[in-house]
Formats: structure tokens, C-alpha cells, sequence
């Protein structure tokens, strides 16, 4: 498992989503490959929501990556500390609007996703991802 915090920011989004890609690197996911470019998007996705929606002044988010070799995913987490619950990806963005797809992202490339509640202020958004081509072994 890989934990992290980082600060609720589009720099910390940034670097959420570069830890990641290099985390599945490390566990025989390489960087550029199908299954890396899903979770990291799904990684990307669900922080810049925690950075745009789901920002606390003064309280960071926290990126947690689970990889379970016997199921061949990645479970991503991301909490944050706004009670608020997202909006469910069912609910289409105008045409014109400049943001708002970004779970329906998640809801194309993630097995599933959903919200749970979280101890103390806040939620985690949750995805699972499915690795098809990960070769089943040990992590380097």
C-alpha cells in the first residue's frame, strides 16, 4: 500500500498524480502503459476534485494506492476533509461548461467507484481499477 498527504493544491494534485505513476512503476505497472495511464488519470481526477471541491483551508488531502495481485487492481483513495459528497457522475455538464466531467471519467475507466464516509471531517472518493495485462507476481 502507498499513503501520502498533499497539500490541497493543484501543485499537490500535480505531484499526487506523479507519485503515483511512479508507485505502479515500482510495482511492475510501467510508466506509459495502458494500465498506468488509467489509474493515473483516475489518480488526477479524483485529487483535482479534492483540491477544487473539496478543499479545507489549511487541511491537505491524502492519496492512498492499494494494489491487490490476486484480483489485478489498483484500489485508489482519495479523502479530503469537506463534508460535502460530489456530484454523482449521472448528472451531464453543459456543453459549455468548462469543468464537471471529471468523474465521468472515473466512472468509464474504474470496475467501480463510489464515496465513503472517513473518521473525522470528510470523505473518500474511491476507485478500483482493472490491471488486465499485470503479470501476477511480487512488486520490485
Amino acid at each position: 500500500m502507498f499513503a501520502q498527504r498533499f497539500s490541497a493544491t493543484r501543485r499537490g494534485a500535480r505531484l499526487a498524480r506523479r507519485l503515483a505513476a511512479h508507485r505502479l512503476d515500482l510495482w511492475g505497472v510501467p510508466y506509459g502503459s495502458t494500465a498506468s495511464d488509467t489509474v493515473v488519470l483516475v489518480v488526477a481526477e479524483l485529487a483535482a476534485n479534492a483540491v477544487l471541491h473539496g478543499r479545507v483551508p489549511g487541511r491537505d488531502f491524502e492519496l492512498r494506492l492499494r494494489l491487490d495481485h490476486a484480483r489485478g487492481a489498483v484500489r485508489v483513495e482519495v479523502a479530503d476533509t469537506h463534508p460535502g459528497r460530489p456530484e454523482p457522475a449521472h448528472q451531464r455538464a453543459a456543453a459549455e461548461a468548462e469543468g464537471g466531467r471529471g468523474l465521468l471519467l472515473v466512472e468509464a475507466l474504474a470496475a467501480r467507484w463510489g464515496v465513503a464516509e472517513r473518521t473525522g471531517p470528510g470523505k473518500t472518493v474511491w476507485a478500483e481499477c482493472a490491471l488486465p495485462h499485470h503479470r501476477q507476481g511480487h512488486p520490485r
